[in-house]
C-alpha cells in the first residue's frame, strides 16, 4: 500500500503527519511512502530527508492523492473548514483516509467525506486503553500546547518568572493558575515550574490532586460537589450552568491573585464552558495574562477572541488556535510516531485490514462505503442508527 503525505493546508499549520523516521517502519508493514513537495518543510524535515529514508516526493498534490492507497494527515476536512473541502474531489472510493477530522465538532463535513467513498478514520477517537497509547495523538498534541501555552503567558507578562535574588534586590517569583489539568494542563505545571513560577493548579475531578503535587503545584480546592465530573475514559464531563456559575464564584480569588492564568477545559463536540467572566478579569492586577487554550472552541473566558491578543481591564486575553504548530518540529515527531503506531496495527502485509471487532478499529472508523458508520457521528447528524451487520 503506498500511504500519501499530502502538505498541510489549514492556515498557518507548520506540522506534517509523517516525519522521515517514520518511514522505515512502515515499510516493514508493507508500505511505500509518497511525499507531496516541501510537505515537511516548515516543520524542519526536508525533502531529502524523506527521499534518504526511502520515500518518494513528487511536485504535485494531484498526484499524492491520486497514486496512494491512503492518505495520512494532521488536519482533516473536517477539522479544516477554511481549505479542507478544496480536497474533496481528490479523494476516491475505497482510499483510506488518516487524520484528525473533527468528526463530532463538523459531522456535517464528514458527512460530505464519506460521500467520496472514502474509508475515514478519525485519531481523536481513539480509546483510551493501554493498547491505544501509542497511538493517542490527543495527549500528543496537548502536551505541545501545554508546553507553548506558558511561553505565550511568560512573553506577554511584563515580569519575570522566576524568584532572583540580585544586588537590587529580591525580585518575587510569577504566581500562575493553570485551570483544567488534563495532558496540556499537567504539562503547563511542568513547563511553568521549570521556568521559575509558583504553580497553582485546578480541576474539577479531585483525582488529578496527586498528579498536581507530585509536579510541585499547589492545588486548589473548591467546595463543590464534584460527583459525576469524570467519565469512563477519565476526561472530565460537561456540568449543568448552575454548577459552572458556583465554580466561577469559588474560582474568582484564585484568579485575581494570580499573574498569569492558562485554561484549558474544553468538551468534545460542544462549545468550551465559560469560567472566567469579564467581572473575573476585571478584579485581576492590570498586566496580568490570561492564555485561553479553549479559544478554538468559543473559549474559556468570556472576553477571549480566537486568534487575537485582546486586553481588557488592562489584562492580557490571548486566544491562541492551532497552538501546537507552534514547536512544529517535535509536535510532528510525536503525531507521527502515534499515525505510524496506528497505520501499522491496521495494515497487515502491506493491506489495510478492517476487524470490527478490535475496538481501535471499530471506535477510529468513521466512514465507510460511502457511509458514516459511527454511532456518535451518526448521532450528531440527527442520522439513525448504522445496520448492525459490520457497523460499529
Amino acid at each position: 500500500m503506498i500511504v500519501g503525505v499530502p502538505r498541510e493546508t489549514f492556515p498557518a499549520e507548520r506540522r506534517v503527519a509523517l516525519i522521515p523516521a517514520s518511514v522505515p517502519l512502515l515499510k516493514k508493514a508493507g508500505c511505500s511512502v509518497l511525499v507531496e513537495k516541501d510537505a515537511g518543510y516548515r516543520a524542519g524535515y526536508t525533502d531529502a530527508a524523506y527521499q534518504e529514508k526511502g520515500a518518494a516526493v513528487v511536485d504535485s498534490r494531484d498526484a499524492v492523492f491520486a497514486e496512494a492507497g491512503a492518505i495520512v494527515q494532521l488536519v482533516g476536512v473536517g477539522a479544516n473548514p477554511a481549505t479542507g473541502l478544496e480536497d474533496l474531489g481528490r479523494f476516491r472510493p475505497g482510499q483510506a483516509v488518516f487524520g484528525f477530522q473533527r468528526a463530532l465538532g463538523n459531522p456535517e463535513a464528514l458527512r460530505q467525506l464519506a460521500g467520496t467513498g472514502a474509508t475515514v478514520f478519525a485519531i481523536e477517537m481513539m480509546p483510551r486503553i493501554t493498547r491505544a497509547q501509542t497511538m493517542d495523538a490527543l495527549s500528543s498534541m496537548s502536551t505541545a500546547a501545554g508546553y507553548a501555552a506558558v511561553l505565550l503567558g511568560a512573553a506577554a507578562l511584563p515580569k519575570m518568572f522566576p524568584m532572583m535574588m540580585t544586588a537590587a534586590g529580591t525580585i518575587s517569583p510569577a504566581r500562575v493558575l493553570i485551570v483544567g489539568c488534563g495532558v496540556s494542563g499537567l504539562q503547563a505545571i511542568s513547563t511553568a515550574r521549570r521556568i521559575g513560577a509558583v504553580v497553582y493548579a485546578y480541576d474539577v475531578r479531585p483525582a488529578v490532586k496527586e498528579q498536581v503535587q507530585s509536579l510541585g503545584a499547589r492545588f486548589v480546592e473548591l467546595p463543590l460537589d464534584t460527583a459525576g465530573t469524570e467519565d469512563a475514559g477519565g476526561y472530565a464531563k460537561a456540568q449543568d450552568d448552575a454548577f459552572y456559575r458556583r465554580q466561577r464564584e469559588l474560582m474568582a480569588k484564585a484568579v485575581a491573585e494570580s499573574d498569569v492564568v492558562i485554561t484549558t477545559a474544553n468538551v468534545p463536540g460542544r462549545k468550551a464552558p465559560v469560567l472566567i467572566t469579564e467581572a473575573m478579569v476585571a478584579g485581576m492586577s492590570p498586566g496580568s495574562v490570561i492564555v485561553d487554550l479553549a479559544a478554538e472552541r468559543g473559549g474559556n473566558c468570556e472576553l477571549t477572541r480566537a486568534g487575537e491578543n485582546a486586553v481588557s481591564h488592562g489584562v492580557t486575553i490571548i486566544g491562541p488556535v492551532n497552538v501546537p504548530s507552534m514547536v512544529p518540529f517535535h509536535a510532528s515527531q510525536m503525531y507521527s510516531s502515534n499515525v505510524t503506531a496506528w497505520l501499522s496495527h491496521l495494515v497487515k502485509d502491506g493491506e489495510l485490514k478492517i476487524d470490527l471487532g478490535d475496538e481501535i478499529t471499530r471506535e477510529t472508523l468513521v466512514a465507510r462505503d460511502g457511509e458514516v458508520v459511527h454511532p456518535r457521528v451518526r448521532e450528531a447528524l440527527g442520522m439513525a442508527p448504522a445496520a448492525a451487520e459490520g457497523g460499529p
